[in-house]
């Protein structure tokens, strides 16, 4: 390449040229000087070779040098040269760019398999389930806000046309990416602009699915692309589209398509009408009746469709006109698309998007919703959450989503006894108090039926009261409290059922007050006996004769006692809480689980790896976890707690059967079982129970009204609502059927009552310690053919009466009621009737 070259000139200035008052700076005057870089001289007045330096005098470069140059080649220009060198850079950079992504790319690919087993993408394909303690299915065991679909035809065509529609397009054909969308987030990321959202529907997918989706880069944002690209290549679109639909918002909290189509249309499409067990039904959603999702139609599908973009924007409650024009929007979309015909599109357009009325809030998706509601913490716990180094999402995707077969306590037969027994007496929306009731198994301390809010139409009406009476409330149990005060009276030697107390009025100074204030005591009705046995007090729940033991024995102890048998909740130690005014409540729940430990001799069962936190009740019997859980199977084992001596224990239950034979809980009374319980009222009405147990059972009753303390002063017939009433029938009701439910589940355990209208049957084992009262009722019990009798004969003392001989019938169990039972009959063709001895040893049997 030749460069244009100037003529250097004589005498400094060129003929015919006119010399400025200032020369130019090139071709300058003449003068003496050092030659400089490439022939270019500088000095005094001289010029500088071809282009002559600036010197004294000299002048600037004559304009006659333009005229003088001769072209010798083509001259390449500053600005084409650093075009060129920009144009490669450019090309070696977005070379380096595809490889960085290819590589991205490449890299995901490689761990896209590993990425699925650390469950980045979530939902999982397997449910989990919830079965009753046979093995038959109550429930699935799901997020209440997040119902998952199975299968890609679980879900309306319409619903995954319209979804397309307005979502994309290309779906089935495209490679999941769209780069486009990719360039449009990365100019707008560079130029500083918010970075842009997914544009396929895998792209939205694998958004939802991962951890972290606010404050994404354009690093994310191609990692997502990746994960997209190689997940349409893994997987179906079929299997695409189902999890994506599982995976959005759609408002009102419904997560995933399924609790979408229940929450706006499941009312209209009979969602969780009520189903006999086993049947088929004409509504959604509950098996064997198909997913709501499967049965939407287009103006439907459209309207979920179009929520997806900003489901609060297009909320049909809260912007009803904005979701309606966006749902006909999508409608549109399907009919360009071909996907609806012109009259389903009219047909849509006119239909009106759903009211608060008929939208329904995701419910706890089981047959016995409070007691799963009750669980739920709990299975979360035992597949992790709260443990270090267990993140909750993790937990959360194992219960959840990990395929898991849960077999609860819960006895189907009990709870239907249970809501029938409640709604029988107390019918919902009669304007009467409402109840609550839990019953628990003696011997393994495990929940069978739990009703803890309203019952409607023959069933738990959790949606629309979701607070669990059974477990959340904490009222005051009142004269219930009682038996905690009896039993550290009866340990600390200073009391026995004989015992004489004054029935009457009472006046105590409150230690620390300075004698400023009292306790004073009344009982109800102002009715006093004078000198009364405290199994009497006992019988007629007498407050001032309690009073006076309670606080010779010592509040603290009582108040640690009642801790250690059951009860969760703090106990205050003030006067007030001997007659069962406590400062913190109870719940049924801990008060049966608490009398329970009555029942089993003085012992507090419990389970530590399934059971309720603290040493609480249990619900779970096993825990089957396929895949996903560090322990595959986990089943519940009892463990038991000596909380109470066994004489003592079973003095308490012999003095709370008198309170049930002729005291104040006769109502709760069966004819040839054993019963023992206390009734329990508080000031004003506000709350009643009965609590109580036969040799199966524990059960807890609560009535009152739940959400304030409203007087119950004429609510029964006109008269107040007591312990003895409502409370001790309902008891009554629901154990009469649960213990003929229990027969029929175990048929090779069975006694017969002895009432010609009561045809009550139970298993006739009783727990160690805790067997038949010491009346001369005899009952027999029938076994196979050269079987024995009973485990452990009847009996309420410590050590229970002997089991029935070996016969072609056992004989029955003794029926002492002191601190020995009596033992049982001979064997024979029919074992002897237990004997009736009421002494410090009860008698033989016959």
């Amino acid at each position: 390449m030749i460069d244009d070259v100037e003529i250097p000139t004589q005498g400094g200035q060129p003929e015919g040229s006119i010399a400025p008052e200032a020369s130019p700076r090139r071709n300058g005057g003449s003068g003496n000087g050092r030659r400089g870089r490439n022939g270019r001289g500088r000095g005094d007045g001289g010029d500088r070779g071809n282009r002559g330096g600036r010197g004294d005098g000299g002048g600037r470069r004559s304009t006659r040098g333009r005229f003088w140059r001769r072209r010798r080649g083509p001259r390449t220009k500053p600005r084409v040269r650093k075009l060129r060198l920009l144009l490669i850079l450019i090309g070696l950079g977005a070379l380096g760019v595809v490889s960085t992504v290819f590589g991205m790319m490449m890299a995901v690919a490689s761990d896209l398999p590993q990425i699925e087993n650390r469950q980045v993408y979530s939902p999982a394909s397997a449910n989990s389930y919830l079965y009753d303690d046979h093995w038959h299915l109550i429930g699935q065991f799901a997020s209440p806000n997040h119902e998952v679909i199975d299968q890609f035809d679980q879900i309306s065509p319409w619903m995954r046309r319209a979804i397309v529609s307005v979502e994309d397009r290309r779906f089935w054909t495209d490679p999941g990416v769209d780069l486009r969308g990719i360039a449009r987030a990365v100019v707008t990321d560079v130029s500083g602009g918010s970075t842009q959202g997914a544009s396929t529907i895998a792209e939205q997918f694998v958004k939802n699915a991962l951890s972290e989706q606010d404050n994404r880069t354009i690093f994310e944002k191609l990692r997502e692309a990746a994960l997209a690209y190689h997940l349409t290549r893994e997987w179906p679109k079929k299997k695409i589209m189902t999890q994506y639909l599982n995976s959005i918002y759609f408002g009102n909290g419904a997560y995933g398509v399924e609790s979408a189509a229940r929450v706006y249309f499941g009312k209209q499409h009979g969602y969780n009408s009520a189903v006999a067990p086993g049947q088929q039904g004409s509504g959604c959603g509950d098996a064997p009746r198909p997913s709501c999702a499967s049965v939407l139609e287009p103006y439907e599908a459209a309207l979920l469709a179009g929520m997806v973009a900003d489901p609060s924007a297009f909320d049909p409650v809260l912007h009803r006109q904005a979701a309606t024009v966006r749902r006909n929007t999508v409608l549109k979309d399907m009919l360009e698309e071909h996907y609806i015909s012109p009259a389903e599109y009219l047909d849509g357009i006119n239909q009106s998007v759903p009211t608060a009325t008929l939208i329904q809030q995701p419910q706890e998706p089981a047959a016995a919703p409070y007691f799963t509601s009750w669980l739920r913490p709990q299975i979360l716990a035992a597949v992790g959450l709260g443990q270090p180094g267990v993140p909750d999402s993790v937990a959360e995707y194992r219960a959840y989503y990990g395929g898991l077969k849960i077999r609860t306590t819960l006895d189907v037969g009990l709870q239907q006894a249970a809501d029938q027994a409640i709604s029988q007496e107390l019918p919902y929306g009669s304007g009467l108090p409402s109840a609550s009731l839990v019953a628990i198994d003696n011997k393994t301390g495990e929940v069978r039926a739990m009703v803890g809010g309203p019952i409607l139409n023959g069933q738990e009406d959790y949606n629309q009261f979701p607070f669990n009476l059974a477990t959340e409330s904490e009222r005051q149990p009142g004269s219930a409290f009682k038996p905690f005060t009896l039993a550290m009276a009866l340990e600390s030697g200073k009391y026995g059922p004989d015992s004489i107390i004054d029935s009457a009025p009472q006046n105590f100074i409150v230690p620390n007050s300075g004698g400023k204030e009292h306790f004073l005591v009344r009982n109800f009705g102002n009715t006093y006996s004078g000198p009364i046995t405290l199994q009497d007090a006992t019988d007629v729940s007498d407050n001032t004769v309690y009073s006076q033991v309670g606080i010779n024995v010592g509040t603290k102890r009582i108040a640690r006692f009642a801790r250690r048998a059951g009860i969760r909740t703090p106990v205050s130690s003030n006067y007030a809480m001997i007659l069962g005014g406590l400062k913190v409540g109870v719940s049924p729940l801990d008060l049966a689980h608490a009398y329970e430990t009555f029942a089993e001799g003085g012992r507090r069962v419990y389970d530590t790896a399934l059971g309720a936190p603290n040493k609480g009740p249990t619900g779970i019997a096993q825990i089957y976890c396929p895949t996903v859980c560090p322990r595959k199977n986990v089943v519940d084992t009892p463990e038991y707690e000596r909380v109470l001596p066994a004489p003592i224990a079973a003095v308490v239950h012999q003095m709370l059967t008198g309170v049930v034979q002729s005291g104040t809980g006769t109502s709760a009374a069966i004819s040839g079982v054993d019963v023992a319980g206390k009734t329990g009222t508080t000031t004003n009405y506000a709350d009643a129970w009965f609590v109580g147990w036969t040799p199966q059972l524990t059960t807890a009753v609560w009535v009152g009204y739940p959400n304030k303390l409203v007087p119950m002063n004429t609510q029964y017939n006109g008269a107040p609502v007591e312990g003895g009433t409502y409370p001790a029938i309902i008891w009554h009701n629901f154990m009469v059927q649960a213990l003929q439910t229990l027969a029929t589940e175990n048929p090779h355990q069975k006694i017969t009552t002895s009432s010609s209208t009561d045809t009550t049957t139970a298993p006739a084992t009783s727990p160690s310690g805790a067997g038949s009262s010491g009346s001369s009722t005899s009952a027999t019990n029938t076994t196979p053919a050269g079987g024995t009798g009973g485990n452990t004969g009847g009996g309420a003392p410590a050590n229970g009466g002997t089991g029935g001989g070996a016969g072609t019938t056992g004989g029955g169990g003794g029926g002492g009621t002191g601190a020995t039972g009596g033992g049982g009959g001979a064997g024979g063709t029919t074992g002897g009737g237990g004997g009736g001895g009421t002494g410090a040893t009860g008698g033989r049997g016959g």
